[in-house]
Order: C-alpha cells, then structure tokens, then sequence
C-alpha cells in the first residue's frame, strides 16, 4: 500500500511540473509567471503603467513598436481606458512605415485610430511647442539598428530637446541593440561632419541599445531632459536579436532582416558612392554592384584578403530602384560566416578601396556640397578616410587612426550601460 501511494505522489508531482510547463509555453508566459525576457513596452505595462497611467500621451514610434504577441503599442495604448494616447509622432518613413528612404510624410490623421500623427523627419525633425500641446508625457518606443547614422536616434535626441525645452517628461522604452551589446567599431564623429545621420560623439557601431544612448546623448551632450528609461528584462549584452527569439519587424523599407543589420554599418558606406548598395532589391546592403564591375573580379579579390567572418559572392542583379534602377549590375553578396569575428566597418571600407581601386575610372564617391564635404563623409562622421583611400592607404593604417577615439569613448561609454 505505500509502495502504491508513493507511486501516485510521484505521478501527481509530475503531471504538475508538466502543467506549469505547458502553461509557459517555453515563453515564460503561464499563469504568475515572470516572462523569461521582456521588452521595455511590456515592463511599462507589466509593473511601470504609473508612469503614464491618467495622463495625455504623445507617442513616438513607427512598426517596431509591438509586444512578443506582434500587437502594436498604438492599438495598445488607444485601447487602454486608463491612458489617454493623444497624439502619434513619426520618425523617417513613417509611423506605419510606408514612406522610402528620404520620403517627407506630411501631418496627416490616422484612420485606426483618428488621431494626429506629426512627422519628425523632413521639414520639422524637432517638435514643436504646437506639436506637444495636447500632451504631458512623451513616449519612445522604436527599434534600432545600431549604427550611427540610422536616423531613429536622432529623432529621439531632437525629441528629447523638445521635451526639455516644454517641461514634459520623456521616456524611452528600451529594445535590443540587433547587433548585440559588446562590439564597438569604427571612427568616432568629428562634429565639424555631423548631420541627421550622425549627430553626436559616437562611432559608427556603437554597441549601445537605445535607452543606453537617450542616457548619454542626455547627460553627455547636456540635453538635461527628464528622462526615465524602462529596461528590458532577460537581454544579456551578448546576446543578438534572434537570441531573444523576437520576431524580426522590419525598422525600415531597406532593413528587412537581420542580416541586412548585421552588414549595414560598413556596407551603407556604398550609399557615398555612385555604386548601388541594393536598394531596389530583396538583400539591400548584402547585394553591392554597379554596371562597370567585373563580379568574379571583385569577389575573388575581396575573398583574398581573407577578411574574418565573411566571404564574398560573386552576383549580378537589376535595381528596381535608386541607384542604377533598371540596369543591369555586377558585384557581390557578403556572406557572414562568424558574427563575432565579422568586422562589418573594416570590411565595408575594404569593398569601397577595392572598387575605387579596381575601376578608377568609373568609381566616384558622391559630389561634395559647398563645404567641401561628400555624403561618404558624412557616413564615415570624418573627411580623412576618404582621403586616405583616394592616396592608397591601407586599411590597416586607416583603422589605426580611430583606434585612439574609440578607446576614449568605450571608457565613457561604460557609464552609460544599464544591461
């Protein structure tokens, strides 16, 4: 009779251990459970709703702004009887994210929901006094891609000033930094070089998530708004968007993937030049041509340098779009074989010196404007690596030239990491 009664103790504690477990459903999501991972938006819902609970909320976001669940952080807050959402902001393409790169997207009324959306990308980046009337707290909720000169960021520094200026506090719901948190590459802007894409002392990969970077751009470029962060729960440094096991929304037109953002900080330097960076394509920023290309040529070259991380394949492909649209062009597809060894700004400087240098007398990097500066400058956030291609120098002297910067800025960025 014991011997039984064991027995059914054992089964009545296993059948409970299955229970719980299939009531998280591996995503930590049973019943008086913590979530194994959480971003800032479900923190804010979850245990922060304080923080905009009874007040009038202007929303600044674009289609990244949802929970695991894919629901969207306007459809969330429209809907909440204790949050008064009443007002929508927009970075460049968009809330909904239907304008291409460059696209100015006019005031409008969402019809979801009715209520204004103002655009933060074109002729106003920066709200106005008119544009936080109806507001007493300003939410962030984007994700990045983690590079300098995506233009999300700046949109929320200009935001934050905004806020700083018209007395409204401003928070900023954080996400993963795609690229993981622990690789920081590339030259640090020098000023005399920023614009909207690149603004602040940073360098091209800046291995920060976005709450980390509204924290520096605040305190070290004196913003001084009122800013709270809403950390995630669960995101390691290490760790890469599909480590969290989230659903890739596309940040942008041109960013459908991850890879895509894996490549992006040292192949968008191709958007400096007259060869197309795969704009009008299914892999911009993987594909690079141009008509006037040899692609075995340059594959091969490319491959010989054994680059860690990434190999090169020869591809031609036809650009619906931008740059060579309709033409028929030849180049390459980067292939990262290790993320953690992949230099993605090194390299991109290495496909750009080999272009310029393979076929210089098609190559050009784009016109300069009156002060003398190429928009491959502005990329870069600096005028001397252009020059330093245009002499012959290698890309191991180019790099070296950063390295003293970016040991400076790693030093003040550690005070800025909240994970």
């Amino acid at each position: 009779m014991k011997k039984w009664f064991m027995a059914f103790l054992t089964m009545i504690l296993i059948l409970s251990s299955l229970t719980v477990v299939l009531a998280d459903n591996g995503n930590g999501k049973g019943k008086g459970k913590k979530k194994k991972f959480e971003l800032g938006v479900e923190v804010l819902l979850d245990d922060k709703k304080e923080l905009i609970e009874g007040k009038r909320v202007g929303l600044i976001t674009n289609p990244t702004g949802v929970d695991q669940d894919l629901n969207s952080i306007v459809d969330i807050l429209h809907n909440d009887p204790d949050v008064e959402l009443t007002a929508l902001y927009g970075p460049e393409h968009g809330v909904r994210g239907s304008a291409q790169a460059g696209e100015y997207v006019e005031y409008y009324i969402d019809e979801k929901t009715g209520l204004p959306v103002y655009s933060l990308y074109g002729q106003t980046k920066k709200p106005t006094p008119e544009m936080l009337d109806n507001i007493d707290v300003l939410l962030f909720d984007i994700q990045d891609v983690g590079t300098r000169f995506y233009t999300y960021i700046y949109t929320m520094a200009y935001a934050m000033e905004a806020a700083k200026e018209n007395d409204i506090p401003f928070i900023v719901l954080d996400r993963p930094n795609p690229q993981g948190g622990t690789k920081v590459e590339g030259p640090v802007l020098d000023m005399k070089y920023s614009s909207f894409v690149g603004n602040y002392q940073i360098p091209l990969r800046h291995g920060m998530t976005v709450g980390e970077l509204a924290e520096l751009f605040n305190e070290e470029f004196e913003i001084g708004a009122d800013l709270t962060v809403v950390k995630m729960n669960g995101w390691k440094r290490n760790m890469y968007y599909d480590d969290t096991r989230l659903p890739f929304v596309m940040p942008s037109p041109n960013m459908p993937t991850l890879e895509t953002a894996l490549v992006y900080p040292g192949a968008a330097l191709i958007e400096g030049t007259n060869v197309s960076e795969g704009r009008g394509t299914t892999k911009p920023f993987e594909l690079i041509g141009a008509p006037f290309i040899n692609a075995d040529e340059l594959a091969g070259h490319l491959n010989s340098l054994n680059l860690p991380g990434v190999i090169f394949r020869a591809a031609s492909f036809t650009p619906s779009f931008s740059k060579h649209a309709g033409q028929l062009s030849h180049g390459i597809q980067i292939h990262v074989t290790d993320r953690e060894a992949f230099k993605p700004v090194e390299t991109g400087i290495h496909i750009v010196k080999a272009i310029h240098d393979m076929y210089p007398e098609d190559f050009e990097f784009r016109a300069e404007n009156s002060d003398g500066i190429s928009f491959f400058d502005n990329l870069m956030g600096n005028g001397w690596v252009r020059e330093a291609i245009e002499e012959g120098k290698n890309v191991d002297e180019i790099s070296s030239k950063w390295q003293k910067e970016l040991k400076q800025f790693n030093k003040t960025r550690k005070e800025y990491l909240l994970y």
